[in-house]
């Protein structure tokens, strides 16, 4: 069956989503190869959440940027996932994406904020951000010294891909253990060059003129959330004017409405890079 679904016709008009399964067994068609993906993932998950069940397994689907899932495919999973909810078969999905997500959901269908549960994923404390240096140094047989996971601490915010980011130039440039505040002093400069280009840069890139504009404007007003009516305000235009630009950078995941009338950047930082670069 799920050769048959990975055989479907890319062109149908109902669901854009078309995998690349390498599975050696013959289709057998009739099931989860209508072309209407709807209908394809709703008997495609009824049927192995029946054989899983049957074997006494589960099975997970783990979906990662899953804001940028097509709309279709979004409509037809929540709709899969629906009629799940309804039988209670051993099969779960699992996605991961920026702060807009249940926004996205919400828009697919009216009643998925009832089929899943939304767990916020914040910044690593400061316990967690010291053993995800830690660990991998002590089983090469290095070691951090405490004022060393202080300047990392401080550079890195907790961000996770700062702290893997900062962690590897530091551990790049140090010639002994333990790794030393000094040593991350020489490596903090070629970190914030990286991720400038290849963080900060490849997000800034994506923005057209007018959302570039109504960033920089969000950066100059602080790195807190900041009133939408205020970033159109200090731009001397009505809040109507500028709606595209926002919600173009909200689709685009680079900013978020943390509550309603407020916007926030979805990595932290950016706003330091922006205040940074020349207008």
């Amino acid at each position: 069956m799920l050769k048959a679904f990975a055989a479907r016709d890319p062109k149908a008009p109902k669901g854009s989503f078309t995998p690349h399964l390498g599975i050696d067994v013959p289709a057998v068609p009739g099931r989860a190869d209508s072309g209407d993906l709807e209908i394809d993932l709703m008997e495609l998950f009824t049927d192995a959440a029946s054989v899983a069940g049957d074997l006494s397994v589960g099975i997970a689907l783990f979906i990662d940027e899953m804001q940028d899932v097509p709309a279709p495919d979004i409509s037809a999973l929540c709709a899969a996932t629906h009629e799940l909810s309804q039988t209670g078969g051993p099969l779960i999905v699992v996605g991961a994406g920026l702060p807009h997500l249940p926004a996205v959901l919400s828009a697919s269908k009216s009643y998925s904020e009832r089929l899943f549960r939304y767990v916020s994923i914040d910044r690593l404390d400061r316990a967690a951000a010291d053993q995800a240096l830690l660990a991998p140094a002590q089983r090469e047989g290095a070691d951090f010294e405490p004022d060393a996971l202080d300047a990392l601490y401080e550079a890195a915010d907790g961000y996770p891909y700062f702290v893997q980011a900062y962690g590897k130039v530091t551990w790049d440039v140090a010639t002994a253990s333990p790794v030393t505040a000094q040593d991350v002093a020489v490596a903090g400069p070629q970190a914030e060059g990286e991720l400038a280009v290849g963080f900060f840069g490849s997000r800034y890139e994506r923005a057209t003129p007018a959302e570039r504009k109504y960033m920089r404007m969000m950066a100059q007003l602080g790195d807190d959330p900041v009133p939408t009516a205020q970033v159109a305000e200090e731009l001397g235009v009505k809040p109507s004017s500028v709606s595209p630009a926002r919600d173009g950078l909200i689709k685009k995941g680079l900013i978020y409405s943390s509550e309603r009338g407020l916007i926030a950047f979805t990595v932290p930082h950016f706003g330091r890079f922006l205040r940074a670069q020349p207008i």
